[in-house]
């Protein structure tokens, strides 16, 4: 009766259903592999956004400070340039990875203009930022809606912390085995090695990394269950506990809002800080009021107290950095922990190596699964040269991004270059073999690299030394992929002739 029973069972779906149940169950397995690993590769290059800013703006007049004339002098100068009644006006002043100022208008209309000021005040031209916005905004969003694609990168980062922790907790002797690598023999247990050596190696990062995304990402669905459960779905309440309040609002029009007292004022309130910007909302209401970050100096990640003064010059708000809760100060430090932004240039490159280390995870962890149905003998050929032009593909498409930003001066431009260079890859394994895909891809990408910067070079002639170090950076990483094709290509080449040769002389004997 069972052993009938289960015949029966199974013989209610088709074997032609199953096998397309099954080839769609490894479609989306691979689709999401492919968004944690994009995700973790952008996320390796969004450690230099300011320096990749700085690298799209390699002319600029470079200044260490502005005083409260000079801030000021930049906020009347960008609300005459905004011709309306601007929402907000953001005022980033000059630090250590941005040495210059730039004013933000955010326009009624949901538009937004940045420029570039000098240490007087004085705008000197609108910012560029095709190439940092388009890597930034990958690896936060995909550069889908918003709130969806920050929904998926949250998810993303929630997939690689379980599947950090299931990969400790399914291999005991993970720790033990930590410097025990299988070279140069079967090439899953050469896989199997490299992808435990190196999520083992960088484990603190892994953790810290994976987890602050998931929290980012997913941050509108905590807020919006604690608005739930506390406060009747009210999530107004819930971000008014980590945001300065709002003044009383008074739509009428009124004079723009005289920054200097303020900025006097809270300089006379933190003698020892430094501001690091100031927003103005509605400079051209009644109901104005002007919010100032300043750095306390301490050491914390989250070091930055909040001033806010509505027109009269009343301090309405005030939040000290170091009076804030664990909570607040673990909420604060999310952002530096994540993208690495703290403790100068060193932090930065351990961050992208180590952010490279991870993709290599992410695409290991399919690498592992193909190579092992390979060796239990039911490969998956399609999918092997998916995942490869996935792989090698996503550089290329970021290169081809890259060039696009130094070519056309706008940001549709970048983002379709990456869309269809993307596409051609996927194409592409359609006619090629995974070797030969990677083969391919590597050298397209070295050899945009290389012209991006060569492009740049001539298009902008960069006086920033920033800009000149991003150069040679990128310059070097094109060389390499070049230098890794040629000498394969080589190899092959003197095989061939090699053979070649034996055969003449195998002729030439008989």
């Amino acid at each position: 009766m069972s052993g009938h029973g289960k015949r029966k069972g199974t013989a209610f779906l088709s074997s032609d259903l199953v096998r397309a149940v099954l080839k769609g169950h490894s479609a989306l397995g691979l689709a999401f592999a492919a968004i944690l690993y994009l995700v973790c590769l952008t996320g390796a290059v969004s450690v230099f956004a300011y320096e990749f800013q700085r690298w799209e703006n390699p002319n600029v007049p470079r200044s260490t400070a502005m005083s409260a004339d000079a801030v000021q002098a930049a906020y009347r100068a960008g609300l005459a340039r905004a011709g309306g009644a601007p929402e907000h006006v953001f005022i980033l002043l000059p630090s250590a990875d941005k040495p210059w100022p730039t004013v933000r208008i955010d326009g009624s209309d949901g538009g937004r203009t940045t420029w570039i000021a000098d240490g007087q005040g004085r705008l000197v031209g609108e910012m560029k930022e095709n190439w940092s916005w388009f890597i930034t905004r990958l690896h936060i969003n995909l550069h889908l809606p918003q709130r969806w694609g920050i929904l998926i990168v949250g998810l993303a980062g929630v997939a690689l912390l379980s599947s950090l922790i299931s990969g400790v907790l399914a291999h005991p002797r993970i720790f033990r085995d930590a410097f025990h690598l299988r070279l140069g023999g079967s090439r899953r247990l050469q896989e199997v090695d490299l992808h435990n050596r190196i999520g083992i190696w960088a484990l603190p990062f892994h953790i810290t990394v994976s987890l602050t995304g998931a929290l980012l990402g997913l941050s509108s669905i905590i807020i919006g269950a604690i608005g739930l459960v506390v406060f009747n779905g009210d999530t107004a309440k819930v971000y008014a506990i980590f945001t300065p309040p709002h003044p009383v609002e008074d739509a009428r029009l009124a004079p723009a809002l005289d920054l200097r007292p303020l900025y006097a004022a809270t300089m006379a309130q933190a003698p020892g800080g430094r501001i690091n910007y100031v927003t103005v909302e509605h400079p051209l209401e009644q109901g104005a009021a002007a919010v100032f970050e300043v750095d306390d100096g301490s050491s914390r990640l989250a070091n930055a107290d909040t001033y806010s003064f509505d027109r009269t010059g009343r301090l309405y708000h005030l939040r000290k950095a170091a009076s804030n809760n664990l909570g607040q100060q673990i909420l604060d430090s999310l952002g530096p922990l994540h993208f690495g932004w703290f403790g100068g240039g060193a932090i930065k490159i351990i961050y992208s190596l180590l952010g490279i280390g991870l993709a290599y995870l992410a695409a290991g962890g399919v690498h592992i699964w193909l190579a092992r149905r390979h060796d239990k003998g039911r490969p998956t050929p399609t999918w092997e040269r998916v995942w490869a032009a996935c792989v090698w593909g996503q550089p290329m498409a970021l290169s081809a991004a890259a060039l696009a930003s130094v070519i056309w001066a706008f940001q549709a431009a970048t983002v379709w270059t990456w869309m269809i260079a993307s596409v051609v890859a996927v194409v592409a394994a359609g006619f090629f073999t995974p070797v030969g895909l990677s083969r391919l891809a590597r050298l397209a990408t070295g050899t945009v690299l290389v012209l991006t910067v060569v492009s740049h070079l001539l298009l902008t002639m960069p006086g920033d030394p920033v800009a000149l170090v991003m150069d040679g950076a990128l310059a070097l990483i094109g060389a390499g992929l070049l230098a890794t094709c040629s000498g394969r290509l080589g190899r092959i080449y003197r095989q061939r002739r090699s053979a070649v040769r034996e055969a003449s002389v195998e002729a030439d004997a008989g």
